[in-house]
């Protein structure tokens, strides 16, 4: 990294395993998300850090990520935070080799890395947005929750105008504590999930659940027991947060649709395959399987394209 306060940019250096390309066909994926924006070959983002609003620019070239921020370096702190961020945000501590050993012995794996090499999670590193997303996901298309996390964001979150682009940030858990079910309906979300939603930030602003306090557990069952406690948090929601914001390379959303078709395709069957029959093929994945199931979920794009 380069922090040289005289200049506004950062350099990271990410692991060999790692395509900037393939992760931004995760990123853009829906012309309704509002969190990112990418604009050529750029991933611009907007972060809140302390009480200031950072916008940076991020691009990759020669092995390098090179980090601007077109509204002037902001100070050290600031830009170890942003650094600390992108490298949560793509999984950087994640050692693909193993992965790719496993997955090279596997039939279902094999030609998928192959083809996505060097894509790697794109993760949710706040908590209260992995766990209210994949609320929102619940029992709706893909197209659908995007419309609500739309408008949720746009409705409660902070923006920054520059250059006639709008970047908007999450709402907090805080701002969200304070709100309504009607809110919520407004937006057209169900009742069920409005309470959901509501009520997962009422137990962070309580810090009855907190980021640090799932992580501490450590052990995934555990963490998994702790999360599916929480109205409104089912095994696949937990595991889909595991997976996103909790970094455990175990999780494994194995009731997932998408993930069912993926394997259909890839395995040429007639029909999906059982959940007995995705146990027994991801005892082959053990330790990887949060990165199966995303470079599975990867090759459904290819079929729509």
């Amino acid at each position: 990294m380069n922090w040289n306060d005289h200049i506004s940019y950062i350099e990271i250096f990410p692991p060999k395993e790692f395509n900037f390309e393939e992760c931004l066909v995760f990123l853009g994926r829906s012309s309704h998300e509002v969190l990112h924006q990418i604009q050529g070959d750029f991933l611009f983002k907007l972060l809140k850090v302390q009480t200031e609003l950072v916008l940076f620019k991020m691009g990759f070239t020669d092995g390098i990520i090179r980090v601007e921020f077109p509204l002037g370096a902001p100070d050290t702190t600031i830009r170890r935070e942003v650094e600390a961020y992108i490298w949560e945000w793509f999984d950087f501590e994640a050692d693909l080799k193993i992965f790719y050993k496993v997955a090279s012995q596997d039939k279902v794996l094999q030609q998928l890395v192959d083809n996505y090499y060097g894509l790697r999670i794109m993760c949710i590193p706040d908590l209260f947005e992995a766990l209210t997303w994949a609320i929102m996901g619940q029992q709706i298309n893909l197209t659908f929750a995007y419309t609500l996390k739309k408008r949720f964001v746009e409705h409660f979150g902070e923006n920054l105008t520059v250059d006639g682009h709008t970047y908007w940030l999450y709402p907090t858990y805080e701002r969200i504590a304070t709100i309504g079910i009607e809110d919520l309906r407004k937006l057209q979300f169900i009742g069920r999930k409005a309470e959901y939603v509501i009520g997962v930030a009422k137990e962070m602003e309580n810090r009855t659940l907190t980021k640090e306090g799932l992580s501490q557990k450590q052990d995934y069952q555990q963490m998994k027991k702790s999360l599916v406690a929480i109205r409104g948090i089912g095994a696949w929601t937990a595991d889909y947060v595991l997976m996103k914001c909790l970094h455990h390379p175990s999780a494994f959303p194995i009731t997932d649709v998408g993930l069912h078709n993926a394997l259909k395709s890839q395995l040429g069957l007639e029909h999906k395959p059982t959940i007995e029959e995705i146990t027994e093929m991801a005892t082959y994945w053990e330790g990887w399987q949060a990165y199966a199931t995303f470079y599975l979920w990867r090759s459904l794009y290819d079929e729509t394209t």
